[in-house]
């Protein structure tokens, strides 16, 4: 893995963990340059001092405070960290509270903690706490030169700090139209439970991948192979989005899409070659896409009678037949075919 992102320690009462802060994800974003339109040429972004227009190299750059309008107190690296000497070393648990408790709103970016020398021990203690009382630590930590708050939260081996917002920074939902239970009736809650049941599996992260990214570089190859680098594709009239007069009646939708759902599951499904009379009838989720929910639950006992009487008769036959008839007939249709 990588050079730690910082190190320290987390604290809380007496206890004293050396830890090391790393990065738990990273970004695939597309890299896109900025040109200059006339003859495609790169972009630069100059830092400058605004005082000369000159040019300005990193080594002579610093950071500063502006206390007045064009006054400033120049900050150096040293000074930032003497400024709190423990707030820059220590991630400081404030509280334990429960894990359901903390809003997903408020999670921000997640690090992985691992145990520093000689912390592998008291790392553990922490993790296996943290796991049987349900609990996040709620801590603090500076990075950089900004003070997180943080969420402690033990995951399997290891434990992952998740900065979060602070209450300040989260938006008050109410200036959003939000709709309410909108009249929603009874049959269409049934309707789209029976969609999300069926639609439901096990989390599985690796089958869902940036397919945005795929198509844009594969546009990128497309234009490159036709010559077409330099060519800039002009705004299209129409609209991708539908608009508010597209709404279809929900329930309409809602059979559509079982309906195509169970008809992919029939398809991909291998019909057995024997023992048809055994075969269990189809879900009641799968009939309910041509019909109501009553209807097709009335209709199951009539629909499994009908058709396991002529499987049954027909196995029936079959059996009763001498062995030489079957065996000439099958020679009949080898030759027909």
């Amino acid at each position: 893995m990588a050079r730690a992102l910082w190190k320290g320690a987390i604290s809380f009462g007496l206890v004293y963990i050396p830890v090391e802060l790393h990065k738990a994800v990273e970004s695939h974003d597309l890299d896109l340059t900025m040109l200059d339109k006339r003859d495609f040429s790169p972009i630069g972004f100059k830092r400058y001092n605004k005082g000369t227009g000159k040019e300005v190299s990193w080594d002579n750059i610093v950071k500063g405070y502006e206390y007045s309008d064009g006054e400033y107190v120049v900050l150096s690296d040293e000074d930032l960290r003497l400024a709190n000497p423990k707030a820059t070393q220590t991630i400081d648990i404030l509280a334990f509270v429960d894990a359901d408790s903390v809003p997903l709103t408020f999670y921000e970016t997640p690090y992985y903690l691992a145990p520093g020398r000689g912390g592998d021990k008291v790392y553990a203690l922490l993790r296996q706490t943290l796991l049987k009382a349900g609990r996040i630590a709620v801590a603090t930590v500076v990075i950089r030169t900004r003070q997180h708050l943080c969420a402690l939260v033990a995951v399997g081996d290891g434990i992952i700090m998740n900065t979060l917002r602070y209450a300040s920074e989260i938006r008050n939902p109410e200036d959003l139209k939000l709709p309410g239970d909108a009249g929603i009736s009874d049959k269409e809650l049934k309707m789209a439970l029976s969609l999300v049941e069926d639609m439901s599996e096990d989390w599985n992260p690796t089958a869902y991948h940036d397919t945005y990214r795929e198509d844009v570089l594969k546009l990128v190859e497309k234009k490159v192979k036709a010559g077409q680098t330099h060519t800039i594709t002009a705004p299209s009239d129409e609209s991708p989005v539908p608009k508010a007069s597209n709404v279809v009646d929900l329930v309409a939708l809602l059979k559509q899409s079982l309906g195509s759902r169970g008809r992919n599951a029939s398809d991909a499904r291998e019909e057995p070659e024997e023992d048809e009379e055994e075969v269990s009838p189809p879900a009641p989720r799968a009939r309910r896409s041509t019909g109501g929910a009553s209807k097709a639950r009335s209709a199951a006992p009539r629909a499994t009678s009908k058709a396991a009487a002529p499987a049954k008769r027909a196995s029936t036959a079959k059996a009763e037949k001498p062995a030489s008839k079957s065996a000439k007939s099958g020679t009949v249709r080898r030759k027909a075919a």
